[in-house]
């Protein structure tokens, strides 16, 4: 976790908070089950799940959009239900979908985005907006005329076009090259920088495990697991030896069935996964059986699991 979030985390209230949120649809449908959650001001979250796990669910009803059918949410105190105006006013939303006026201009769209929320015009603050997402050269041309990464960005800047105090951004760089990738995620530390907290979807989990102070993983409807990115991976994080062969191998001997290897690579190399806290992972032991049936190798090297690897790990279980 950052400094200042760190610091943010310790001292102060949350901005978002999530208690028993469910959501059963007309028809029968469990789309979230009893979701409890904490964000802290400023920090950065990233909510992770396959598809259909819950993800855009759950942004909705924050936002509005979708009424829960039990639990409560606040923003900054505010119900998100009973105290819709004041909530929704500091939250601000990018959603996966592009929902944009096609023939309307750059700038006139985030005009307008301001406006919705009844404040006053700022021409110096959407100046400043467009600059930052690179679009002030584009304030001119009409939606239809952008590329789809520019586009996404026109959707940024309409949701900061009212200073939000909260942003979600659902899958922010989805369609985007990776030069505006970067671009992106350099806005989004500066954002963070200035305060503003954010909950963010994606499917790039590499990004996430660069840039999150926080990481939740939600799947079928259910929160599964939330933890500070660094301890997520110490806890659930595993090492993998891998041995690489002299000779490829058809099949591994009897000898090492106890061991629950993985042989790869068209048989040319041998995977041994453990807990790096695991005193029982007896990596010696491992290579001296693997001398003493006779196997071969050239090289051995030892990785970590990536934060996706854990994700994928966490959805697979029942």
């Amino acid at each position: 976790m950052s400094e200042q979030a760190a610091a943010l985390h310790d001292s102060s209230d949350p901005i978002l908070v999530i208690d028993q949120l469910g959501k059963t649809y007309a028809g029968g449908f469990k789309a979230l089950g009893e979701v409890s959650l904490n964000i802290q001001r400023g920090e950065l979250f990233a909510l992770l799940g396959p598809n259909g796990a819950g993800k855009t669910t759950l942004i909705s009803i924050i936002c509005g959009l979708v009424r829960p059918s039990a639990g409560s949410v606040t923003v900054s105190g505010h119900d998100i239900v009973s105290d819709f105006r004041p909530a929704r006013q500091l939250i601000g939303l990018v959603p996966q979908e592009l929902h944009i006026d096609m023939f309307e201009t750059v700038l006139d769209t985030v005009r307008f985005s301001r406006g919705l929320f009844g404040l006053p015009p700022d021409e110096d603050l959407i100046e400043s907006l467009l600059h930052d997402l690179s679009l002030w050269d584009k304030r001119d041309s009409t939606l239809m005329t952008l590329s789809g990464g520019m586009k996404r960005r026109v959707m940024i800047a309409k949701a900061l076009a009212h200073e939000p105090e909260l942003l979600f951004l659902d899958e922010p760089t989805a369609g985007v090259d990776v030069e505006l990738r970067r671009g992106m995620w350099e806005l989004i530390g500066r954002l963070r920088a200035s305060g503003v907290t954010i909950v963010l979807t994606t499917h790039y989990i590499e990004e996430a495990e660069q840039m999150a102070d926080r990481v939740g993983v939600i799947n079928r409807g259910e929160l599964i697991v939330v933890d500070e990115t660094e301890a997520l991976m110490a806890r659930l994080g595993k090492k993998q030896l891998l041995l690489r062969l002299s000779s490829p191998l058809e099949s591994l001997p009897e000898a090492l069935s106890a061991w629950n290897l993985q042989l790869a690579d068209n048989g040319t190399c041998i995977h041994y996964s453990f807990h790096p806290d695991d005193e029982d992972s007896r990596v010696p032991d491992l290579i001296r059986a693997v001398q003493n049936a006779e196997i071969e190798f050239k090289d051995l090297d030892t990785r970590k699991n990536s934060l996706e690897e854990i994700f994928v790990d966490l959805v697979r279980q029942p």
